[in-house]
């Protein structure tokens, strides 16, 4: 049974004087049963996004050395593409964000219309070979990803208290990179066991990300979840909510702590280079061959699978605020590393590890801290302002990366962004959130 269900009709009559006693012990849990940790939604959707990431990692993998080798694109053209694949998908986010809010309960059909629309562009790949086909099939791949993510995100926020909303998102965020983990296995494992490995890996990518649509349908709720009842007063006849629109998301802006973490999320996003540039850098660091390129970003998934849940429970605990932005201090050292003269055997672990931290820190903890600021009937809508602004700057940073290395050189390029992001941390700093009305929030 989920935590919460949503029932269509007309609400119940006022209940007797005699039945209050009885209303309130339902409210608490049974003797003898404890609460599950994580609401099944939020499981649900985890195993959903598990399948999904096999399939997109295993493109993600390949794709910088199938256009960088295999068609020969420059860093600029390369950077290009890399904005387009991460992001892209800002111009629609809002647009899914309002579509599920409006909807109501449309959450679910709103992202599963994302997840199938990213699966079907996996088979187009095999049919492109250029630039210009290639990089309106990421866009379309992105578009999809863009309309998943705000319902998808709100469906773990509202199925979650305040208390749990980091916890709960370090579980879906570990479930998810699970799948980024085995993702460059398997297409490591095709390429070397095929002749035309990146037609098959193109090929297996897209019948997994068909299962990953089937089991959304199949198990997730398709009404907006409630996380149970956290006290024993009884809660007054809710009123209906009005109807979202457009400018009443664009709105919560002037809500001062979601404002201030939007900026911060835009201008960190500025100076985050892509994984793809990080994977590029390290393999030219190290001169790690072709065929094992595809294995580099399993060292950042392993780090973000073990790290998701304990740093989401530390941010639930010392504050989201904190861990957000030791999370951007993880990516700087990681910059650092790439930049020194070390070569030791540790240097790509060490380079994987903080990488994956930095996204343990900062990935699900971000939408906890916003979820804290937003009205349950705009959760996706505010979520997806976040995103947004997050999504845009690391499209511009992707562009600007890739003109800088093609221009200066990669080193000259990462020191740009190493030096970039120290300010954007250190603007950060001061423009820390305000706490939110309950403790638990950003601070």
């Amino acid at each position: 049974m989920y935590v919460a269900d949503s029932r269509a009709g007309t609400p119940d009559p006022p209940a007797p004087a005699s039945a209050t006693a009885s209303a309130e012990g339902a409210a608490r849990p049974r003797a003898g049963r404890r609460r599950a940790a994580v609401a099944p939604t939020v499981l649900a959707l985890g195993t959903v996004s598990l399948i999904t990431d096999v399939s997109s990692e295993m493109v993600t993998a390949v794709l910088p050395l199938y256009l960088v080798t295999g068609l020969g694109l420059s860093p600029l053209g390369f950077g290009l593409l890399d904005g387009i694949y991460n992001g892209f998908s800002a111009l629609v986010r809002l647009a899914g964000g309002h579509l599920a809010d409006r909807g109501g309960g449309r959450h679910k059909w709103v992202a599963g219309a994302g997840y199938a629309l990213s699966a079907a562009c996996k088979p187009l790949l095999l049919l492109a070979h250029t630039l210009t086909p290639i990089g309106l099939i990421l866009a379309a791949d992105r578009t999809g990803k863009g309309l998943r993510t705000a319902p998808r995100d709100a469906l773990i926020s509202l199925s979650s208290t305040s208390r749990t909303r980091g916890r709960a998102f370090g579980v879906h965020r570990a479930m998810d990179t699970a799948g980024a983990l085995f993702g460059p296995l398997v297409a490591f494992l095709i390429l070397r066991a095929t002749v035309d490995g990146y037609d098959a890996v193109f090929t297996v990518s897209f019948c997994v990300a068909v299962v990953g649509v089937l089991v959304l349908v199949l198990f997730v709720p398709g009404g907006s979840t409630r996380p149970p009842a956290t006290t024993d007063t009884p809660c007054p006849t809710p009123r209906p909510a009005p109807r979202p629109t457009l400018r009443a998301a664009l709105a919560l802006l002037r809500r001062p702590a979601l404002r201030r973490l939007t900026v911060c999320a835009l201008l960190l996003g500025l100076a985050t280079v892509s994984d793809s540039f990080v994977y590029l850098l390290l393999q030219r660091r190290l001169g790690v061959p072709d065929r094992w390129f595809a294995l580099l970003p399993l060292g950042t998934a392993a780090a973000f699978l073990l790290l998701a849940v304990p740093l989401g429970r530390l941010a639930d605990r010392v504050g989201r605020w904190r861990v957000f932005l030791a999370g951007h201090g993880a990516l700087l050292l990681t910059y650092g590393l790439l930049l020194s003269s070390w070569h030791g055997t540790a240097l790509p672990y060490a380079v994987l590890v903080l990488h994956g931290g930095f996204y343990a820190a900062t990935d699900g903890v971000l939408m906890a801290a916003a979820s804290d600021s937003v009205p349950d009937e705009l959760r996706s809508s505010g979520l997806a302002l976040v995103q947004t602004g997050q999504a845009l700057a690391r499209f511009v940073c992707s562009i600007g990366f890739g003109a800088a290395w093609t221009a200066w050189g990669d080193r000259t390029a990462l020191t740009a962004s190493a030096v970039a992001l120290a300010v954007c941390v250190l603007f950060s700093l001061g423009l820390r959130p305000p706490r939110p009305p309950r403790s638990e929030g950003l601070a």
